[in-house]
């Protein structure tokens, strides 16, 4: 397979809604782990936490790694709010932009989301809210600015479907897709927790798949979560995203499909996790380097 693997902060416990004064496994701390278990890259995580400049620039060069992308949330279907969060998107492209200094072998790909709702967030899965007319015709219209606006910057986009937002089962992805010129980046756990089947998400959206967020999931501890009414905190809490090969997620076949459709591009190792409550540090991180061992030895037949 012609992919690059990458690792994520979010598989250490760090998000974009981090705190910034958090305790959490430090990003020089990191990226050694990842350069050292045989990454290639890694995604960018909250705006700054890897720094900017010079600084974001060493830190990936010194460990032979490079940014593979990054998460922007965008309130799609509000045009006021979307356009107060433009000046977010500007930075995070300046980041990109700082990144790609470095004539790294693949660029990065700025991936966007929506933003969703408090509805959608406390409900995953549930579709709750659904979006009349008028508020697609938001979210497509947005999404097709926000898409101008990265290839402007010079790099090419990707759409993150994703539990708790607008676009998140199927039949929204399917929505999105015919009306927006965009790639889109499959995510295997969030399209589950949507109520779709990942490998037939290859087969139905292979041609426009352009970034590739590879999770496995115990479905039965997912199921648990969502029937209890949590939300994407308790998901990410619950350890329901798991190492790979503990999971349900048939990962072998899913690669194949993406091989036999000719992907060409980053795969990115998203163990999304939060430690549970009175876990030490010391302890969390011990589990996060022997899991990222794990997914990224479990790649190796592909890529």
């Amino acid at each position: 397979m012609k992919a690059t693997v990458a690792g994520a902060p979010v598989s250490f416990g760090v998000f974009e809604m981090t705190p910034a004064d958090a305790e959490t496994i430090g990003p020089n701390d990191m990226l050694d782990l990842l350069a050292e278990t045989g990454y290639a890259g890694v995604d960018l995580g909250p705006v700054g936490f890897f720094g900017r400049g010079a600084e974001l620039r060493d830190r990936l060069s010194s460990r032979g790694l490079e940014l593979a992308g990054g998460w922007v949330e965008l309130p799609l279907s509000d045009d006021d709010a979307f356009a107060a969060a433009l000046p977010g998107l500007d930075d995070a492209l300046a980041v990109f932009a700082d990144a790609a200094e470095a004539a790294p072998d693949r660029l990065p790909k700025p991936t966007l989301a929506d933003t969703g709702s408090p509805a959608r967030k406390a409900h995953p899965g549930a579709a709750a809210e659904p979006l009349g007319t008028a508020r697609w015709d938001r979210l497509a219209a947005n999404a097709q600015a926000a898409a101008e606006r990265v290839r402007a910057a010079g790099f090419e986009p990707t759409f993150h479907h994703h539990a708790g937002t607008f676009v998140e089962s199927p039949e929204e992805v399917d929505r999105f897709l015919e009306r927006v010129d965009i790639g889109l980046t499959l995510d295997t756990g969030h399209l589950l927790i949507g109520g779709g089947d990942p490998l037939e998400a290859v087969r139905r959206w292979g041609a426009r798949i352009n970034h590739l967020h590879l999770k496995d999931v115990d479905t039965a501890e997912l199921r648990r979560v969502l029937a209890a009414g949590g939300g994407m905190t308790e998901v990410w809490s619950s350890g329901a995203f798991v190492a790979f090969g503990r999971g349900d997620i048939d990962l072998a076949a899913v690669l194949t499909a993406v091989d036999d459709a000719g992907y060409d591009g980053w795969v990115v190792v998203e163990q999304d996790v939060l430690p549970a409550p009175g876990t030490s540090l010391a302890a969390f991180r011990a589990q996060r380097a022997a899991d990222q061992k794990l997914n990224r030895d479990a790649l190796r037949p592909w890529c």
